[in-house]
Formats: structure tokens, C-alpha cells, sequence
């Protein structure tokens, strides 16, 4: 017997019901057969047990409205889940990551739009990093919506000085290379620090800010090359910027859930920029993610 049509009718049932978290009976009933049957053949048709597959449909669905930058327990308590502790545990156990570190790293980039114009996101190195010092520039604001317009804000006041060059005449770093990173408190406030890679912090003036980075096990992902000669004026037309971006979005939306691997949060991720970066046709930069085995 050929099940495929059923098969389909039922994944439209349950993602037109997919907030009302549909039950194995219903489902089946839908299809026309009884319970134990229809989990039978949607398992060897699909490859994984059906109520397995409404659970990570709802997630996924879920973690498409994390996006839009809604309180987390407002998307679980939609989605059917009481609290958002039962809600992080489940999507903590799904995708490798909770739901914090997704809404602070997701962007409405489409990483597949990037793919599709030939790009290739290689197969990220695995390398055990010791602990670094950091010194530069940044900001600290409340981790939140506006956050991001902060940031802008913070980088505008800076129009016509070139934080860049006035950092490495301060500093004097032993290598070239500057480490974006953004870390967020117990109490929600996120710093975001532009910096380099020091030895120590005598130099460091009063402006600037410092952070030190623990060592890790990170998986390090190069974003494919982008011609970067002539940069827009406008940021979000900088094609480094679009391609970083989408990486990121690749890293958490497929990466991980394909991998041994899930995010290690006891540690941070941070970008790097070296000369590899800056005015090449083939413009590269690389995104460090600190991760640990799956249990």
C-alpha cells in the first residue's frame, strides 16, 4: 500500500495544529487508522517515532518566534509548555543550546540565500584554546531589544576616529588581529568589546575596557570569501557583514543539529578579524564556538 499521501495529509494536520499540541490518537484518527498502526508506518516512513517528530516540529516552529525577540516563556507557554525552565530543557536537548544563546546570536539573515550564490560554509577545525586577555573598546547596555541600536549608537559617536589604528598604537598587541566578543551578566547586562589580544593590561587606558577569555574546546568556522575592495557605506550592505552573519545563522540552525556537539555556556564564542579580512576579493574571518560533547 502506498502511505505517501497520507503521510502528507497528516503533516498538514499536525502543522496546522502544531500550538495545540496534537496527540498520537488524533493524529492517526486524521489519517484513518488506529494508533498503533499509523505510529508504525510513519516510523518507517519518516525514520523517527511520530510524537518524536510534533515535538521537534514545535520547537522548531518555536524557535522561529524566539526571533522576533518575545520573552521566553510567553513562545513556551504557546507552544504548550507550562514553564520556562521545561520549555529551555527541551530545546536545550533538541538543538544543542538553550534559548538565551539563540536569541542573542539569531539574525533574520538566511543563510541559504548566501549558499546559493556559490558560497561553500566549510567544515569547521576543532582546536583546545588557552585562556586570552583582551583589551579595546566597547559598551555595556541592557540585554534586550534595543541592544543592538545601543551598539550602532556607541560606534557613531566614534564617526571620523579610527578606533582600529588608535588601539594598536595604545596597546602595541604582539600580532595583528581583533577579537569581537559580547558577554552577558547574571543580571542581563551585555558587554560587547571590540579589542586585541594582549599580554597584560599595563597599557590599557582608562577608556578602554578589558576582558579575559577562559579557556575552551571551540569548533572554528571560516566564512566563505566575499570580495570585500570597496565596502558599502551602509553596514548591512557590507558583504563580510552579510556573510558573518548568515555563518551564524548556519552554525545554529544546522550545524548543531547535525554534530556531536552542543554549546559549551560555560564559556563564550567570540569573531576574529585578521589582514585576511580587510580590502581582499576573497575576504575571510573566522567565529570561535565554544561547544562540548554530547551527553
Amino acid at each position: 500500500m502506498n502511505y505517501h499521501e497520507d503521510i502528507k495529509r497528516s503533516i498538514e494536520y499536525i502543522e496546522l495544529r502544531i500550538k495545540e499540541d496534537p496527540k498520537a490518537f488524533d493524529i492517526a484518527h486524521n489519517a484513518g487508522y488506529s494508533v498503533f498502526h499509523f505510529s508504525r508506518i510513519f516510523r518507517l516512513y519518516y525514520g523517527t517515532p511520530l510524537m518524536d517528530f510534533v515535538r521537534k516540529k514545535r520547537l522548531i516552529e518555536a524557535r522561529k518566534e524566539l526571533k522576533s525577540k518575545r520573552k521566553i516563556i510567553d513562545v513556551a507557554m504557546d507552544f504548550g509548555f507550562q514553564t520556562a525552565s521545561g520549555f529551555s530543557k527541551a530545546f536545550r536537548k533538541e538543538f544543542g543550546y538553550s534559548p538565551t544563546v539563540y536569541i542573542s546570536r539569531s539574525t533574520e539573515t538566511n543563510f541559504e540565500s548566501i549558499l546559493q550564490d556559490g558560497n561553500i560554509i566549510k567544515t569547521p577545525t576543532f582546536i583546545q584554546k588557552s585562556s586570552f586577555k583582551i583589551a579595546g573598546y566597547g559598551i555595556k547596555t541592557m540585554q534586550s531589544e534595543g541592544n543592538t541600536k545601543d551598539i550602532a549608537a556607541y560606534w557613531d559617536t566614534y564617526t571620523g576616529e579610527n578606533l582600529e589604528s588608535k588601539m594598536y598604537a595604545k596597546l602595541e598587541p604582539p600580532n595583528h588581529g581583533e577579537v569581537g566578543i559580547s558577554v552577558t551578566s547574571e543580571e542581563g547586562l551585555l558587554t560587547y568589546l571590540f579589542g586585541v589580544i594582549v599580554d597584560n593590561y599595563d597599557k590599557v587606558t582608562q577608556e578602554m575596557m578589558t576582558f579575559e577569555v577562559p579557556e575552551a574546546q571551540y569548533a572554528v568556522f571560516t566564512t566563505p570569501p566575499v570580495n570585500n575592495i570597496v565596502t558599502a557605506m551602509n553596514y548591512d550592505e557590507d558583504p563580510l557583514a552579510k556573510v558573518v552573519k548568515s555563518t551564524w545563522q548556519y552554525i545554529f540552525e544546522e550545524w548543531f543539529e547535525t554534530s556531536d556537539y552542543v554549546f559549551d555556556e560555560s564559556k563564550v564564542d567570540f569573531e576574529f578579524y585578521d589582514e585576511r579580512c580587510h580590502g581582499l576579493e576573497d575576504a575571510v574571518m573566522e567565529i570561535y564556538v565554544p561547544i562540548k560533547r554530547r551527553d
